[in-house]
């Protein structure tokens, strides 16, 4: 009996062995079975997606304040006494210049002069001839009792047109010499000696630079809106802001071509083509800065029209409608409504508003 009990239970013992190992190969073969497949991937976290919110129109709330309406020009400082030299001999060479830019020079000092050896000769000879002629007129009038009163009259005229050849080189060789016209300063050359010069070409200029102004050049459109004595704001470059007034208009010129010289290639029209300070509007300002030089650049404002206390609102909550203006107002309960409204001066940042609005009112942007 004992013999079968023990046998049974090393039976049960083995199928309890060989059960345990089956369940672990299973184990072991299922995890290898795993790391066999490919890895699953993670799975993606999507954004949270945020409905896009309305814009809101931009609200104004309308106001008073001063309106200016204005005008702008560019220009630079100018000399308001400045002068272009040229001369006035035909296509001839320069012999020297005597002067350099920045030199100051005085009222009718030698600035340069042409080459004259040519007509210097011309007026050697001329000169011989006139004293001889001088003679034969003194031997004539010994004899006027015995020559005819038109033959006389004759041989005084030959005398004088002669003469006055003699006086035309002598002036012809004073203009061949370039003259300062008043004190001032040479701001520019545009020769050098040995060249060759055409009549009435620019040659050097010449500026008073104590008499500094700011000139600026208006449109045709706004020269008719500026008056003396305007406030204006000018704005020079590399020094700021000044306040100042409308001092001179332009100089309107005469379209009638006077001065035109059909035969003078090189002065189709005189000196109406050359820069003239007359061309701009000068503008005085209140401490004129003491290292501004001239030609240097500048803008100008010209206030045409100012008005103080007036309603008025941006530019961007006026509507328009074949030719009706609007807004649109925001009432107290946050409704809006469309208000027809009568407007005056415009400027780029405010519009006045004569009838249709109160201050305090808000209104709605574009």
């Amino acid at each position: 009996m004992s013999m079968k009990w023990w046998t049974e239970s090393s039976s049960r013992k083995s199928r309890l062995k060989s059960l345990m190992i089956i369940v672990i190969v299973l184990i072991m073969t299922a995890l290898s079975g795993c790391s066999l497949l490919p890895e699953e991937p993670l799975e993606e976290q999507l954004p949270a997606i945020t409905p896009p919110t309305i814009s809101k129109k931009p609200e104004y709330t309308v106001t008073t304040d001063t309106i200016e309406v204005k005008v702008r020009g560019i220009g630079k400082i100018m000399s308001l006494q400045e002068e272009e030299l040229f001369f006035t001999s035909d296509n001839m060479r320069i012999r020297d210049i005597f002067v350099q830019v920045g030199q100051e020079v005085k009222a009718g000092e030698v600035l340069a002069e042409l080459d004259t050896t040519q007509l210097e000769n011309q007026i050697r000879q001329k000169r011989l001839q006139q004293r001889s002629e001088e003679l034969a007129m003194i031997e004539i009038l010994r004899k006027a009792d015995e020559i005819p009163p038109d033959e006389l009259e004759q041989a005084k005229i030959d005398f004088e047109l002669k003469r006055l050849e003699l006086v035309e080189l002598e002036e012809e060789l004073e203009r061949a010499k370039l003259v300062a016209p008043f004190d001032g300063t040479i701001v520019s050359i545009m020769y050098d000696k040995g060249d060759q010069v055409q009549s009435y070409q620019t040659v050097m200029v010449i500026s008073d630079l104590s008499q500094l102004a700011v000139a600026a050049e208006l449109s045709d459109s706004d020269k008719a809106k500026v008056a003396v004595g305007m406030d204006a704001i000018v704005d020079i470059n590399a020094h700021g802001q000044f306040k100042g007034k409308v001092a001179r208009l332009p100089i309107e010129k005469n379209n009638n071509n006077n001065n035109y010289d059909p035969w003078n290639p090189w002065n189709p029209g005189g000196n109406q083509d050359r820069e003239s300070i007359d061309d701009y509007m000068i503008v005085e300002i209140e401490d004129f800065p003491e290292n501004a030089a001239r030609g240097t650049p500048l803008s100008v404002q010209v206030i045409i029209d100012r008005r103080e206390n007036v309603t008025v609102i941006p530019p961007a909550a006026l509507r328009t409608l074949s030719g009706r203006y609007y807004v649109q107002v925001v009432e107290e309960d946050g409704t809006k409504r469309e208000v027809d409204v009568e407007i005056g001066q415009q400027t780029p940042t405010q519009v006045e508003i004569i009838k249709g609005l109160e201050p305090g009112q808000k209104v709605v942007g574009k």
